[in-house]
């Protein structure tokens, strides 16, 4: 006999064929002796146990395996009540289909039952069971097919306890899970997504994740959609969400592809953390030393990190102002990527690098044949940013006419590209940087005033590393950590000598200045500090010229004035550096003091 394995159906329907074949076969007794062992064999050799009993429940045949299933030899089953093997508890069960069986003589199939072995274990078995009619068609016993099916049982309790124990988990945690399919159906919330998102789980599972009826601006959809299309994940980042009954409500959010046991995409989770009480108790309690990529303790960053993250979330047009080198450029990333667009592209041009037709094309596009070299059409800057932050810098550079062409993007969000008259709507958010004083172009012409007042809606002015002196430590340390990494040098920091010098020092050229002076150190520094002779002659100069001024009036030291001259070669914009003064000022005083120049330098 082949050892497949033969299923309960399939042997149901053997035995019954098997009984039809021996009703057909002849009457001599060799064929119907061929036949009893044909029958015997298949009996013998299938897995499944197969027994036969009386009306009253007794067992008047049993195959191997139905001996095995019970534990007894086959004199020992044969003679034995079903309420032998059967628990007491479960003998009315038992009875009661068994009974049905009878008096409807419909089968009863994966009828699953608890039965007692010889040894008194315990088992549980999955039986089919059958009529068994004679000739005259009277019921005589019944026909049982069953199986052991304690092994399967036991991995479905385990798998089911261990899905009820998952399921307690997902319930029970504090941050919101939500898990979506392909199409961003919702298939599974737990109760925390209720407190956070507002999400009626009962009435929201099966529908699209950003069609829900939310109370918040839906800023995880972004990150959920990007998820399902990269099929990658997306960690810690940060949101406000604009709730309606929450506005100030902070969350990071994390999202990551889902998938099922055999590696096969099937959607994204979304786990939702509210962070809105460590937000406040950060901004209240702990002065921050860093936003984003900017560094800086001094009360006037602590305000300006304030203003950018009320800013971060808003979609108003954002103009930032200050001198060159102070981190302008810095200010306007962090505002894109502490924001809702962070996941939307960041667009960065400089307006004072192009003329004004190339200016042009390269902010709004061009079409094929628009002008002499346009050999394709070509998609602008602003285009580019689409549903993300676009970047001016030095917007006071514009010419009027790309003014005009920019105050209509920022009031109608639509323009033209070159050489087309089809209006291309888009989605962007402008900030706008300069070191120019916008107010004193507009007065003099050179600059819109209505374009001036849309993009000041909010104006952030960076102060100049001269009035944030208590930043150049902090400053020192980031510096030297990037360079040291850069360099592949230990060098430890900066020696007290140079760190006076830095606190004495105006910065002209600001943060950029300090960064380029740390990295000509760390080119002549062989040692493990930073010391003076590391550092250019003019800031060294500057403090001795200051040290040596200590404790007198201005007014009171000409000498000071001429030796700051003589040493800048009398550049009166270098000398009134050094002298930590306004060109103006010096000007003054050399009016006052008749101060002459060598004739070397007339």
């Amino acid at each position: 006999m082949s050892n497949e394995r033969i299923w309960p159906q399939q042997l149901e329907k053997g035995i019954l064929d098997l009984g039809q074949g021996l009703k057909k076969e002849p009457h001599g007794e060799a064929a119907l002796k061929e036949a009893e062992a044909r029958y015997q064999a298949i009996l013998e050799n299938i897995e499944d146990g197969y027994a036969e009993l009386d009306l009253s429940g007794n067992i008047t045949f049993a195959n191997v395996s139905y001996c095995r299933i019970f534990g007894y030899s086959r004199e020992e089953m044969c003679g034995i009540n079903y309420r032998r093997v059967v628990p007491p508890q479960n003998a009315e069960e038992v009875y009661r289909v068994f009974n049905q069986v009878y008096r409807t003589g419909i089968p009863n199939k994966a009828f699953a039952y608890e039965v007692v072995r010889k040894n008194g274990t315990r088992r549980f078995i999955e039986a089919s069971i059958h009529l068994i009619t004679n000739e005259e068609g009277r019921r005589i016993g019944f026909r049982c097919i069953l199986r052991d099916v304690t092994d399967r049982r036991e991995a479905e309790e385990e798998l089911a306890r261990r899905g009820s124990h998952l399921m307690a988990i997902f319930r029970s945690v504090q941050d919101a899970i939500i898990t979506v399919d392909h199409e961003m159906r919702i298939t599974e919330a737990n109760k925390s997504a209720i407190g956070i998102c507002g999400l009626d789980v009962a009435t929201m599972t099966g529908r699209v994740f950003n069609a829900c009826p939310i109370q918040c601006d839906k800023s995880c959809c972004e990150v959920l959609q990007d998820v399902l299309r990269r099929k990658v994940t997306v960690r810690e980042f940060k949101i406000q969400c604009r709730h309606l009954d929450r506005p100030q409500q902070m969350v990071v959010v994390t999202a990551s592809p889902l998938l099922n046991l055999d590696g096969k995409f099937m959607g994204a989770v979304l786990v939702i953390r509210d962070i809105t009480r460590l937000s406040d108790l950060e901004r209240e309690l702990r002065e921050r030393h860093q936003f984003h990529k900017i560094i800086g303790k001094s009360r006037r960053m602590q305000d300006m990190y304030a203003l950018l993250e009320d800013l971060a979330h808003l979609e108003t047009t954002v103009l930032i102002s200050g001198e060159s080198g102070t981190g302008k450029e810095l200010v306007a990333r962090a505002l894109h990527f502490t924001g809702n667009r962070a996941q939307g592209p960041l667009i960065k041009v400089n307006c004072s690098a192009l003329a004004e037709n190339l200016l042009e094309s390269e902010l709004f596009g061009h079409v094929k044949g628009a002008f002499t070299g346009a050999i394709r059409d070509r998609k602008g800057r602003f285009q580019a940013a689409h549903r993300g932050t676009i970047l001016l810098d030095e917007i006071g550079d514009l010419s009027p006419r790309i003014q005009l062409k920019l105050l209509r993007v920022l009031e109608e969000k639509e323009f033209e590209r070159v050489g087309e008259s089809t209006p291309i709507r888009v989605d962007v958010r402008m900030l706008a940087l300069t070191h120019r004083d916008l107010k004193e172009k507009v007065r003099v012409g050179d600059f819109r005033q209505d374009l001036y007042y849309r993009l000041k809606v909010v104006e952030i002015v960076l102060p100049p590393l001269r009035d944030r002196l208590d930043d150049i430590p902090l400053l020192v340390e980031h510096f030297c950590g990037l360079f040291n990494e850069g360099f592949k040098k230990k060098i430890e920091g900066v020696s007290d000598g140079v760190l006076n010098c830095f606190m004495n020092y105006p910065w002209p050229g600001n943060i950029r200045e300090l960064k380029h002076t740390i990295e000509r150190a760390f080119v002549l520094c062989r040692g493990r500090y930073i010391n003076p002779e590391h550092i250019p002659q003019e800031i060294r100069e500057f403090t001795a010229i200051r040290k040596a001024s200590l404790g007198r009036k201005i007014s009171e030291m000409p000498e000071d004035f001429l030796i700051a001259l003589e040493k800048a070669g009398w550049n009166k914009a270098k000398a009134a550096r050094l002298l930590g003064i306004h060109r103006r000022t010096l000007y003054r005083k050399i009016s006052q003091y008749n101060l002459v120049p060598p004739p070397e330098f007339l």
